[in-house]
């Protein structure tokens, strides 16, 4: 009993000063789900990088329309082929590369955003508050996938045109997030000791906020990739996102407006919507893994 007693002592005391990244690891890792999601996201990034190495070479816009015309999968091809004879396979893996893409790229912008306008509004409070939460609230007030329904048809439909629009019309949630956290950490003893020193804002701001900030924020970002590639597929099916011949996932799917491709031609619509599933999928379980492995209120176990 006191060999076991003792043991989980020293389990503790290894914990309490093992490094807060390695921390967060392992408790990542002790998310099956999220290493699952992990592990799909990896094989999937490393197949749009190496597209042409694993489609053999297949030029996803070229087309076969005399021998793969709606043709069903085969060894040649081995998804079979769209209405003008292109290879599902190989649209499908360059797809990857659009619709991945499009939710690092958006989430990249809106993170930049809602970094800068809710640390502002945070740390300095007041009237500066007061101007960046109601211009908030204004942009959450109009319903999202409408206004960016209407933003994208008004402009040439393309892959940047997506990735700007929603990058700039899906900060609001983590602006108010990060307004959240850091009216928060301004009262804490540090923060406090470092504006009786003397220390700049900005630095204050740099230093000492922002790396207490992240860790939310990099869940609410994770979530944000999944949300960006739905909407960049539904922009697609719609044929107000990327423009064809590109190939994305949205594109493909855009094939299953036709009541006989939904009946006769699974192998063209099928494919696009499950990788739409299982990658929004997975990054959402990652998602869930961030959030237990960055909880501060487990940082013992």
């Amino acid at each position: 009993m006191a060999e076991r007693t003792a043991a989980g002592q020293l389990e503790i005391a290894e914990q309490s000063i093992e490094s807060p990244r390695a921390r967060a690891w392992r408790r990542f890792k002790r998310h099956r789900l999220a290493m699952l999601g992990l592990t799909y996201l990896i094989v999937i990034c490393l197949a749009a990088i190496a597209a042409p190495l694993v489609t053999g070479g297949r030029d996803p816009i070229e087309i076969h329309p005399g021998r793969n015309s709606w043709g069903s999968p085969s060894w040649e091809f081995l998804l079979g082929g769209d209405q003008l004879g292109r290879d599902i396979w190989a649209r499908l893996v360059y797809g990857s590369r659009v619709s991945l893409s499009v939710g690092i790229v958006s989430m990249s912008i809106a993170v930049a955003i809602s970094l800068v306008l809710g640390t502002l509004s945070g740390y300095f409070g007041g009237s500066v508050d007061m101007i960046i939460m109601r211009f908030t609230d204004i942009m959450m007030v109009f319903p999202g996938l409408i206004l960016i329904m209407t933003v994208v048809s008004v402009f040439e439909p393309s892959i940047w045109n997506v990735m700007l629009v929603i990058g700039l019309l899906g900060w609001t949630g983590m602006a108010r997030l990060v307004r959240g956290q850091i009216l928060s950490v301004r009262e804490w003893d540090f923060v406090m000791a470092a504006r009786c020193l003397g220390v700049p804002d900005r630095m204050i701001m740099a230093r000492h906020v922002l790396p207490n900030v992240l860790a939310p924020l990099m869940v609410a970002a994770t979530f944000g990739i999944a949300a960006a590639i739905l909407t960049e597929a539904g922009l697609s099916f719609l044929g107000l996102g990327v423009k064809p011949p590109t190939p994305s996932w949205g594109v493909m799917l855009n094939a299953a407006h036709s009541l006989t491709v939904l009946e006769r031609y699974w192998w063209v619509w099928i494919p696009p919507g499950v990788a739409v599933l299982l990658t929004v999928m997975a990054i959402n379980f990652m998602g869930d893994g961030l959030r237990d492995a960055l909880d501060p209120r487990t940082i013992l176990s």
